[in-house]
């Protein structure tokens, strides 16, 4: 007998597809946007002025200075600029950090706002925006914050490093395995967790092989897309506030932070969800905790904190602003339990469901 459930359908526009980048100024003029303001991070600005170029007359701007974990005061000048261009609609060309100020972005000025996602971040079809201010990050759901459109082009990742596709690609696993023993989790958002989770893991290995592979790199963006739907469908719990706690505290790579911390929280959370997380473990032979962590190796992905910078006297403050205010989790969060979980992925050490 099927568990009585509610699923809520996500309401962004998908343009799936390579050269669907072409797309953007129809887009755009569907949404009633007449002057956009270009999104991205300093490393993409390039990208961001291609694309306003290729949009003419519908870009107002550039705006390149899109930093991780969304700080409040890139914000407020990227509101300040979007302002002084007389702007009427936003574009993010990029990942999860230009992503995510278009949501903060949007969220406050209610602009439309167009991805162009040439990562896996899967954060561009939620309604989560997480921002940091005075080293604090926290976490805001609003159907308002959800992008209108987002345009998957996998001709646009190409170009993507191998290092960041791998840490990109595990960051998207995480928000499925987090899905699967969701305390609001549905059949729906199950299987599409279970069918993301094999794209990816099918993905990742063919784009380290040949970067340049359109097939490899499409597969991967189908997946981070559903990765991303199932974020947007549930909650989260203890893996996604051990990564914000880590990187708006100590201002960690956020797609490593998820990687390294992805087979530790699966494992602490094996125990109490070992049913739920079943369809994925047997992706990896069985094992989960143990299969994510060799996966994340033979893709060369960092496999410890301490790559990060972490020391183990940053431990004790990150245990306690984890049990602080927590995220509802399948097992019991203690401040014991979780300082052995991150003793463990300081060390990199091989987890196992205990």
């Amino acid at each position: 007998m099927t568990t009585p459930f509610v699923y809520q359908s996500s309401a962004s526009r998908v343009i799936f597809g390579a050269g669907t980048v072409t797309q953007l100024a129809a887009e755009l003029e569907t949404l009633g946007c007449t002057r956009v303001l270009v999104l991205s991070t300093p490393f993409q600005k390039g990208d961001a002025e291609q694309l306003a170029r290729d949009i003419g007359t519908l870009a107002a701007g550039v705006f390149a200075d899109a930093t991780m974990h969304t700080p409040v005061d890139v914000t407020e000048l990227a509101l300040a600029a979007f302002e002084a261009a007389g702007a009427d609609g936003i574009v993010s060309i990029g990942g999860g950090s230009t992503i995510g100020l278009g949501k903060a972005m949007s969220w406050r000025n209610k602009a439309p706002h167009l991805v162009v996602a040439t990562t896996y971040a899967g954060s561009e079809v939620t309604d989560i925006l997480g921002q940091t201010e005075n080293g604090e990050k926290t976490t805001i759901r609003d159907p308002a914050i959800r992008p209108e459109t987002v345009i998957y082009d996998a001709n646009l990742t190409l170009g993507l490093p191998v290092s960041m596709s791998v840490s990109s690609g595990l960051n998207a696993i995480a928000h499925a395995i987090e899905g699967l023993y969701a305390q609001d989790r549905n059949p729906v958002t199950s299987l599409m967790a279970v069918e993301a989770i094999r794209a990816m893991k099918s993905a990742l290995p063919r784009i380290i092989k040949t970067p340049e592979d359109v097939a490899a790199r499409s597969d991967a963006l189908y997946g981070s897309w559903l990765c991303g739907v199932v974020l947007g469908s549930v909650g989260m719990s203890l893996h996604h506030k051990l990564c914000h706690t880590l990187g708006g505290t100590f201002n960690l790579l956020h797609a490593e932070t998820h990687a390294i911390l992805l087979p530790h929280t699966a494992a602490f959370n094996a125990v109490a969800a070992g049913d739920a997380l079943a369809p994925a473990a047997a992706l990896f032979d069985g094992d989960l905790c143990g299969g994510l962590y060799d996966f994340a190796a033979e893709l060369g992905a960092p496999l410890a904190l301490r790559d990060l910078g972490v020391t183990p006297d940053d431990l004790e403050k990150a245990a306690d602003l984890a049990v602080k205010k927590p995220y509802w989790n399948p097992r019991e969060i203690t401040r014991c339990g979780i300082l052995d979980l991150l003793s463990n992925a300081l060390n990199g050490t091989r987890p196992q469901a205990h």
